[in-house]
């Protein structure tokens, strides 16, 4: 048993002379189908398995991992990771989690669907995607539709007697299409879908109707003109700004000093009454887990509330070296120590309509996609390449492309005003948001 694994490997790294050990065991198993011009294109199924052991000798840590569980390769991965620890510089703030701080009762989240899709499912699922991608007038041509499945066995070990394991699953649907031709300029979009329950999928039609409408709507785009005017970003791209806010109160980065928000927790970063939500217990969530990556419990927070920066998200080193408690923030794989990461995570919504979002706003700009990472995590400058539609007295009027949007995060979380359309599609996720005053380069 996995269990009785993890259990042999620390006893092996104390008796090599370890004073602490926690070891992590994660298998996968994954589906996927990928089907395009009426033709299914590939059937691949894979399967994986990896053992990682972290030791402690004295404050010198090190880790290793190994796919190879037989005897003799997890001894040798005991003796090396021992010997690498004697020669690692010391770390004052490494170190496993007190008997406080470990999570005891587990919720019980639903984040495993134990019935596998078959292949013959996936094929007719990508299959009926690309059709009705293919079929919205104006597609022209297909990059091809997927569906997949997946599930992860996730199984955690430490020294100080934390023992756990729970198992995950993701279904997922994707389809991209191009519309136009050389004559009229081509264009390119996507739709897709994940759920950890196959059965909580949205159809395969709906996700193909939309990649198609959505390439056929950027045909004739044109350039913007230069100007500081609002910009509304759709909810496939506004949870990149959630996602850059949860990058700033990292607690790596703030007790590196690296953030440019490491000087306002308990000050505003949001206007008044708006609040950011992050919860590992989300019923059926993408990335609901039931305690943290070092065995620490974790729970609802709310990040951000009334406009107000309430906490970093910290793991145990980061919360040691910040004087503070671990929020229970931990995220890890088999061959790299924890470090901070958010989980389920989402803005609340507001209280108006897309429509009445946009119809106060003489001219700007609504964006549906980005390029670029052009965010200095230090400063908080933000400069990245979009695409989308002109707004123009009120409403959507044409495409747009060939643009950049300029500001600066702190000014822009600031400015942000949410719709009421939230819905959960990604694990981070906001409803389409407005932020006035943004620098809009085009032509």
């Amino acid at each position: 048993m996995a269990e009785e694994l993890l259990r042999g490997l620390i006893d092996k790294a104390l008796a090599a002379g370890a004073d602490a050990a926690d070891a992590l065991l994660v298998d996968q198993a994954s589906l996927s189908v990928a089907w395009r011009l009426g033709k299914p294109e590939k059937v691949e199924r894979s399967e994986s398995g990896d053992v990682g052991l972290r030791v402690f000798l004295g404050k010198r840590q090190a880790m290793v991992s190994s796919s190879d569980r037989s005897p003799s390769a997890l001894d040798e991965l005991v003796e090396r990771v021992v010997a690498m620890a004697r020669t690692v510089p010391e770390d004052p703030f490494c170190g496993l989690a007190g008997a406080d701080q470990l999570a005891r009762d587990m919720p019980a989240l639903d984040i495993f669907d134990a019935v596998e899709p078959s292949p013959d499912v996936l094929v007719d699922w990508a299959a009926r995607a690309e059709d009705s991608a293919r079929a919205v007038s104006g597609v022209t041509n297909s990059e091809g539709a997927e569906a997949g499945w997946s599930s992860s066995r996730v199984v955690l070990a430490a020294s100080n007697g934390f023992l756990h394991s729970y198992r995950m699953s993701r279904s997922q649907i994707s389809a991209s299409v191009l519309a136009g031709d050389a004559g009229q300029g081509m264009e390119r979009d996507y739709d897709y879908a994940q759920a950890v329950y196959f059965s909580d999928l949205r159809q395969p039609e709906d996700v193909g109707h939309a990649a198609g409408r959505r390439a056929v709507r950027r045909l004739g785009g044109r350039k913007a003109r230069t100007a500081k005017l609002p910009v509304v970003f759709d909810p496939r791209v506004s949870a990149g700004l959630l996602g850059h806010l949860a990058g700033a109160i990292n607690g790596a980065g703030i007790a590196r000093g690296t953030s440019f928000l490491k000087d306002r927790l308990g000050q505003p970063v949001l206007a008044r009454g708006l609040n950011i939500i992050d919860d590992p217990h989300r019923p059926r969530g993408l990335r609901s887990k039931p305690c943290d990556g070092e065995g620490v419990a974790n729970r609802r927070r709310v990040i951000v509330e009334d406009g107000v920066l309430t906490t970093w998200l910290l793991d145990l080193r980061s919360a040691r070296q910040l004087s503070l408690q671990s929020t229970g923030h931990a995220s890890r794989g088999t061959g790299s120590p924890p470090s901070p990461s958010a989980t389920n995570l989402w803005l609340e919504p507001g209280l108006v309509t897309v429509a009445e979002m946009i119809s106060d706003i003489p001219q700007g700009f609504y964006v549906t996609e980005l390029f670029g990472m052009g965010v200095n995590g230090l400063t908080g400058d933000y400069s990245r390449g979009a695409a989308g539609f002109w707004i123009d007295g009120g409403e959507i009027a044409y495409p747009v492309n060939e643009v950049t949007i300029a500001g600066n995060l702190k000014d822009m979380f600031l400015n942000l005003t949410p719709a009421n359309d939230l819905t959960f599609r990604y694990g981070v996720d906001a409803p389409t948001v407005r932020v006035d005053g943004l620098t809009i380069a085009g032509s």
